[in-house]
């Protein structure tokens, strides 16, 4: 089972270096989140679909054992290196083919897309929902100011019937032209380039 603390745990000292975590249900999310988030598809169909855009992976930092590959990821839409997800994954090597194992580790492909392309029989199961108000690594990443809220996701993906990947999976708030949400839950305009 996912656990949120064991995935930030593997680059993390807490949950709280990337932001405030609260569980909530699909319901109580903004339409759009919930679009993304609360279903039972890979994240990478899901974001290409929502942005009209394929993405690219780019992996932040990584972690490999004997029976583990851990990795700390964007996921960048290709039209214009706009960053529409954060990540956590977790995958034990021993439920994948090598050739798939070798085709996660190059780090050049989404991970879905590589489970998609080597036709590997795909379960996603969504455990968790999240509103998470930023924190530093966030407001980086996403380039927000501190206040801002977004929603994420913990999953878990059975490959050929076992479960083989622990997924955190945050998305990137509205940019300019949409509204934000603020930690005080009030929707305000953002501000496009000036």
């Amino acid at each position: 089972m996912p656990d949120l603390e064991t995935l930030t745990g593997l680059f993390h000292d807490s949950p709280s270096e990337l932001g405030e975590f609260d569980e909530v249900s699909a319901d109580e999310m903004p339409a759009a989140y919930r679009q993304l988030l609360a279903h039972n598809a890979h994240m990478t169909v899901t974001v290409e679909r929502f942005h009209n855009s394929p993405v690219d992976v780019r992996v932040l930092d990584k972690r490999v054992s004997a029976t583990h590959y851990a990795r700390k990821i964007l996921l960048a839409r290709q039209t214009d290196g706009q960053v529409v997800q954060f990540g956590i994954m977790r995958v034990n090597l021993a439920y994948l083919s090598p050739e798939v194992q070798q085709e996660i580790q190059a780090e050049k492909i989404p991970l879905g897309r590589v489970l998609i392309q080597h036709n590997v029989l795909t379960r996603v199961q969504l455990f968790s929902l999240w509103r998470i108000v930023l924190g530093e690594e966030l407001q980086q990443v996403f380039e927000l100011p501190a206040d801002s809220v977004t929603y994420g996701r913990t999953a878990m993906i059975d490959c050929d019937g076992v479960p083989a990947v622990e997924l955190l999976e945050i998305v990137t708030p509205p940019r300019a032209g949409e509204d934000r949400v603020t930690a005080a839950g009030r929707a305000q305009p953002v501000k496009g380039p000036e």
